[in-house]
């Protein structure tokens, strides 16, 4: 198990810089990690700075809320892939979750995952403000859509990714849909943990941290 390939090399804080993007691509290449995530804005540098690597590059859409429209989102994903990048984490509409429109919430993601072809597709859920039986619905919802990863949060909740909600998401989703563990990973022991229960990717901003210090 090579712990480099699980990692998503994610900043997504509002004060990154230009510098801090490079310095991100650089690490990536430097450790061999399986993507950088970054805000659509970056894109472009990211590609620029990855050219010629085998590091991936994951665009967020409707981040971190959701509560864009649904034009919005597939207008960005398909922006965002255009800009070089292959994998699009979007945040799902919590409210409308929420609210039991599940068919439009369910529409939505297909929409995307239409949008972006072949490019892999992750679905954030952002499980501390769903109840468990939403956390479910969200699963088989990605499931019917399409969708290639379903995803704990965005790391800009009240918290990121536990092991009961890795336990949950995995009894929906079995081999149907592949998951990834975001927010507070900044242990080594955490990060194997979820590996072990399944977990196929860890977005994290502690990605040199968890390789290096073991």
């Amino acid at each position: 198990m090579k712990l480099n390939r699980y990692i998503d090399h994610t900043i997504l804080k509002a004060t990154a810089t230009v510098e801090d993007i490079k310095k991100l691509c650089e690490e990536a290449k430097q450790y061999n990690f399986y993507s950088v995530c970054v805000n659509g804005a970056y894109v472009g540098l990211a590609c620029s700075e990855l050219m010629k690597t085998d590091v991936k590059i994951a665009a967020v859409v409707g981040f971190p809320l959701g509560g864009m429209t649904t034009k919005a989102k597939v207008f960005e994903a398909k922006q965002c892939i255009e800009d070089g990048a292959t994998e699009i984490d979007m945040v799902l509409n919590i409210g409308l979750l929420k609210s039991g429109y599940h068919e439009i919430v369910r529409d939505e993601i297909a929409k995307i995952k239409k949008a972006i072809g072949d490019h892999v597709l992750k679905v954030i859920f952002e499980n501390c403000y769903l109840t468990n039986d939403e956390k479910k619905i969200a699963c088989q919802l990605s499931i019917d859509a399409g969708a290639d990863f379903i995803k704990t949060s965005t790391g800009f909740g009240d918290r990121g990714a536990t092991i009961e909600d890795i336990k949950l998401m995995k009894e929906v989703a079995k081999d149907s849909i592949q998951i990834k563990a975001s927010g507070g990973i900044r242990d080594l022991k955490t990060a194997l943990e979820y590996i072990n229960m399944g977990v196929s990717r860890l977005g994290t901003s502690s990605g040199v941290a968890l390789v290096t210090l073991k």
